[in-house]
């Protein structure tokens, strides 16, 4: 058994074994080189005293060598610490050496074991320049003929600082890396021409497509901390010019252990090249507000829904009720929360129109807090099939609402969208409608409702860059409605987040306000995403102006006409002051609405235009029905509606 252990585990060990002998080797070839320097580069000494002391040196050699472990690193990753402690041996090995010096002349233990001080001086000196040296020839070397055997990949480094450092020795210490710096980027006159590991600091006006096929490049790594987003956005907006990968380094806060990892230079993404500032909620009192919280998320499996639910998941809540009707979306969610070992949540595939069905899981559950994500989003869809979006969007709300003041619910969150603001589209009309039955609801008192309001969410589902990426894929070309169409963006966890925010600050009744920034052009979206790809537009990819979809807005609000926005303690979010409503008449025309559309009443697109003045059909077959709004008309009805 203790045969097949050391058989098996022996490659485990021989490494370092080897590196402890080929030490105890150099030791003895230092100390003799030490009579030898001291005897003036002679043998004019006693080599029998020699033969008796190597013995001795070598074993207390290996004992130094033992106790300070310099013999366990991996010698082709040696850094400063190995150098360490092959210090540390060194200097241990002298001091018992000299002890034992001492204690031979005065007992007298061994004849000819006096070793004169100067001749362990110098093999101190001597063994240290030969550990260390041995282990950087072969760091070197092995190196070399890695990179040798296999192909390179040559990569420039943006940023010659303290960071650029650090991402070369990340790319350089990997033993499978097959990259080859080739040199540093920087725009400091100071460091140009000078060379940091080897590796030239180059001015950035070297940067050409020239250039890069002359020297083969492949990657332009951005490694620069503590810049302005603005600048390192504009920087990296020009090198997605050449046609070369770029990736950029996170910052120094999120670095695993204070290091550098190779995982975590990533490409960059399109968010990157947004022209907005990343939002961050670092103050929250979501922890406080969600503890020990019944706390239910109806479209739980949607884009929004699911990362409310991962970032819920984080907190010390009481249960998380799960509602969605689509399966395998449903289901995804809930294996990833139980291989992130979270298990007091309950998925529920269910309907949010079947008003029995969710009854029963609110007098099963008792959410406290409910986050209402579940909607129909899609705009042209919804234009064709009005029917199911009144029912999810408007119906399915008011069933929701109904039940959490039914059953006491302290606080209903709900996530519309910038959609709803003068909307075009039947889908914006329904989230408006959907808004004002929540305000109509938060009017009795019996549960604070809180609204959300933000505009398009990078990456979501059926959004516009998931598309770009399959049509990349493709080969293109990429489809865009108008050229001059703009829309607002933000990310899918900064505004899970900021949902939650709002949460915890709303008291009832507010419309809260995202600040997404500047609006970006969808054109030049299009465009960077071809340069993200390693294309060029329009020689690989080309961009197709389709028209506008029915229903489709040219540039997306956040306020209505009439509307302005109040400040809170986060600086991006803010309190929309809307104009007030004629409740019990916006409360009466919803009922007759969702009883119109159960039944298919051809007077039900009308009647959501009734209730929604400023809606306004774009490029739909609705357009005919606002052709008899006079502007006396319109304003007679908004006196009806607004207070």
């Amino acid at each position: 058994m203790i045969k097949n252990y050391f058989v098996n585990n022996a490659h485990r060990y021989a490494s370092k074994w080897l590196v402890l002998a080929i030490d105890v080797f150099l030791i003895s070839i230092s100390f003799t080189l030490a009579y030898i320097i001291r005897f003036n580069l002679t043998f004019d000494f006693k080599s029998e005293n020699l033969f008796v002391q190597l013995p001795i040196v070598a074993v207390i050699a290996i004992i130094s060598f033992l106790f300070t472990e310099s013999y366990k690193g991996v010698v082709r990753h040696t850094g400063v610490r190995d150098v360490y402690k092959i210090f540390n041996a060194i200097c241990l090995s002298s001091i018992l050496m000299i002890f034992l010096v001492i204690v031979n002349r005065q007992m007298v233990m061994l004849e000819n074991f006096t070793i004169p001080l100067g001749i362990i001086i110098i093999h101190s000196l001597l063994a240290f320049v030969a550990l260390v040296t041995s282990r950087y020839v072969f760091k070197t070397a092995f190196f070399n003929l890695v990179k040798k055997i296999k192909v390179s990949k040559n990569v420039l480094i943006y940023g010659a600082g303290e960071s650029g450092m650090l991402t070369y020795n990340a790319l350089t210490n990997q033993t499978s890396s097959n990259t080859r710096v080739v040199a540093y980027l920087d725009d400091d006159p100071k460091k140009i021409g000078k060379i940091i590991n080897g590796v030239m600091v180059l001015g950035k006006e070297v940067l050409s497509e020239y250039f890069l096929s002359t020297k083969e490049i492949t990657e332009i790594i951005v490694s620069i901390n503590n810049v302005p987003s603005e600048q390192l956005r504009k920087l990296v907006e020009s090198l997605v010019e050449f046609p070369v990968l770029v990736k950029i380094i996170p910052p120094v806060e999120s670095w695993i252990n204070g290091e550098l990892k190779v995982s975590q230079i990533k490409k960059v993404q399109i968010e990157d090249l947004l022209d907005r500032v990343p939002i961050d909620i670092k103050l929250s009192k979501v922890s406080e507000q969600l503890k020990n919280q019944v706390i239910m998320v109806t479209g739980g499996a949607g884009s929004i829904g699911s990362e409310i639910v991962r970032q819920i998941a984080n907190y010390d809540y009481r249960s998380l009720i799960v509602i969605d009707q689509a399966e395998s979306a449903l289901y995804d969610i809930q294996q990833e929360l139980k291989q992130n070992g979270f298990h007091n949540f309950v998925p529920i595939v269910g309907d949010i129109r079947d008003k029995n069905r969710m009854n029963s899981y609110f007098q099963e559950y008792k959410p406290t807090m409910v986050f209402h994500a579940a909607a129909y989003k899609h705009v042209p869809l919804m234009e064709y099939n009005y029917y199911e979006a009144i029912k999810i969007n408007v119906a399915g709300t008011k069933t929701i609402v109904d039940l959490a003041m039914n059953h006491k619910v302290e606080k209903f969150v709900f996530v519309s969208t910038d959609k709803a603001v003068n909307p075009t589209n039947v889908m914006g009309a329904t989230k408006r409608i959907a808004e004002m039955y929540i305000s109509s609801a938060q009017q009795e008192n019996k549960t604070k409702f809180i609204t959300t309001r933000f505009g398009n969410v990078l990456g979501s589902n059926g959004s516009v860059i998931p598309l770009f990426k399959k049509q990349i894929e493709k080969g293109g070309p990429l489809t865009v409605t108008h050229k001059d169409i703009t829309r607002y963006f933000m990310t899918i966890p900064e505004a899970s987040q900021l949902v939650l925010e709002a949460a915890v600050m709303g008291q009832g009744g507010e419309i809260f306000i995202f600040d997404m920034g500047k609006s970006v052009k969808i054109f030049d979206l299009a465009k960077n995403m071809i340069k993200l790809s390693g294309l060029k537009y329009p020689d690989d990819i080309d961009i197709e102006i389709t028209g506008l979809r029915p229903g489709e807005k040219l540039y997306e609000e956040l306020l209505a006409n009439g509307e302005n926005t109040l400040p809170t303690y986060h600086k991006k979010i803010m309190i929309g002051k809307v104009r007030p409503l004629d409740y019990a008449l916006v409360k009466s025309k919803i009922d007759e609405l969702c009883v119109s559309n159960m039944f298919f009443n051809n007077n039900t697109m009308a009647l959501m235009k009734e209730i929604v003045p400023e809606y306004v059909s774009n490029n739909s077959k609705f357009c005919s029905l606002d052709e008899d709004k006079v502007q006396k008309g319109k304003d007679d009805k908004v006196k009806t509606m607004y207070q």
